[in-house]
């Protein structure tokens, strides 16, 4: 039987009662999306009250070669510069939202966890489910005081390239992408179509239900459960650029399962001539 998970999701009237206690999380929005970098500008339009913007792009993520993907993880100390700015302190719980379902919030559910940060939560359903439960939203910049966290790197798992491969042959990787991406049919960013040669096609998209919140924990159980996970063996996840993955990493903490990330994604694969690549629906079809 999968193992005890920590919290991973909070409900809009539950994060609406912390943020009213005696110790509410720090709240963070983290709206960022393909081809829109207009994410502060969104935070500043309307945002949950008291919630700080998070730059993905510069915050949430490194900067490298080609083969080190889009959003390489970025060093610890660059992570813990930004928390402190954000008003992060140690022992304090962490809640991420985003207005895409927690695709992207995500990111920052997971870095944080990565980084050591114990109570990290994503908003289920997102700034939609906010507004839908008729709560306010509030305008302009948010500039909390500096906070002093501490940061560490590695209390998740994560895969090199050539793990992310084996793991590929020998256990379970799951590719969050959409399916067409990892069909080959068609691939808007990254220099080559396809996916990991064995990789399995889980878009992170079907994780949410119509309603825009993650699906029941028994539904993703048997989602996973017919994608070969049991429990028993290790499990991978890679996406794009290591951003929806991690919102994958999420579905399968609720449903009981533990996952690591490959960071560089496909990004960082198709980047590297030197890697194979499969297309079409069969996980091990050679292109």
């Amino acid at each position: 039987m999968p193992g005890a998970q920590p919290a991973v999701l909070v409900d809009a009237k539950g994060l609406h009662d912390e943020l009213a206690g005696a110790n509410p999380p720090l709240l963070l929005d983290v709206r960022w999306a393909l081809g829109d970098r207009h994410g502060r500008e969104h935070h500043a339009a309307a945002h949950i009250p008291g919630a700080v913007y998070v730059d993905l792009d510069t915050e949430l993520a490194g900067h490298g070669e080609p083969r080190d993907g889009r959003h390489p993880l970025p060093a610890v100390e660059a992570l813990q510069t930004a928390a402190r700015r954000w008003g992060l302190t140690d022992g304090r719980a962490v809640v991420v939202y985003d207005d895409a379902g927690g695709t992207s919030a995500a990111r920052a559910w997971w870095l944080l966890r990565w980084a050591g940060v114990a109570d990290v939560r994503i908003l289920d359903g997102a700034l939609a489910a906010w507004t839908a439960a008729g709560l306010d939203v509030e305008s302009g910049p948010v500039s909390p005081p500096p906070g002093d966290v501490t940061l560490s790197g590695g209390h998740l798992p994560t895969l090199t390239a050539d793990e992310a491969a084996a793991l590929a042959r020998d256990g379970v990787l799951l590719d969050a992408r959409a399916s067409e991406r990892y069909r080959g049919e068609t691939e808007p960013v990254d220099p080559r179509a396809g996916h990991i040669p064995g990789a399995r096609s889980a878009p992170t998209a079907a994780n949410l239900g119509p309603d825009g919140l993650l699906r029941p924990a028994g539904e993703l159980r048997e989602r996973f459960t017919a994608l070969g996970v049991t429990g028993a063996g290790p499990v991978g996840v890679y996406c794009g650029s290591g951003v929806t993955a991690a919102h994958e990493i999420a579905a399968l903490a609720v449903a009981g399962f533990a996952a690591a990330l490959y960071p560089g994604s496909w990004s960082a694969w198709s980047n590297d001539p030197g890697r194979p690549v499969a297309t079409g629906p069969d996980p091990r079809a050679a292109a």
